[in-house]
């Protein structure tokens, strides 16, 4: 997605400079393929235990302190992860229902990039339940915070 929006954008701007012709559509579409690349990559992130952390404490605890760090974590991760969904799902049907466009040439529906943040944050709920059950049943301790015990 973000190979796109690189590719886009350098179409507006040979259009623009070179041809004088400005498109109306790149603007708005790359904005919408930026919106949904940062809220699909949550989980993938999440996954790939790739979220920035602060180590600053970490190194000095024991196993048994750095899983219920991660598990504690976690949990702040999944419950945030809920709320966003929750909430986010209330703003997609409150912007179908009321027809809520974007204020460009091309009117975009609203809910299409609105619903980047309940889908986006439902899949990093879920896969925030996965590794909390992975750590509990004893897979990957220290894996939050880069350290393997």
């Amino acid at each position: 997605m973000l190979f796109s929006i690189g590719v886009m954008v350098t179409y507006e701007v040979v259009m623009r400079k070179v041809f004088n012709l400005p498109t109306i559509w790149v603007d708005e579409t790359a904005r919408f393929f930026q919106v949904w690349a940062v809220y699909l990559a949550g989980a993938h992130i999440l996954k790939r235990r790739s979220l920035i952390t602060v180590e600053l404490f970490t190194g000095s605890l024991s196993a048994g302190k750095l899983r219920l760090l991660e598990l504690l974590s976690l949990a702040i991760i999944g419950f945030f992860s809920f709320v966003a969904l929750y909430y986010g799902t209330a703003v997609v049907l409150e912007s179908i229902e009321m027809g809520r466009r974007t204020s460009t040439m091309l009117g975009v529906p609203k809910w299409l990039t609105e619903s980047a943040i309940p889908v986006g944050f439902g899949l990093l709920f879920v896969q925030a339940v996965v590794e909390f059950f992975k750590l509990v049943r004893g897979d990957d301790v220290g894996a939050l915070t880069g350290h393997q015990v």
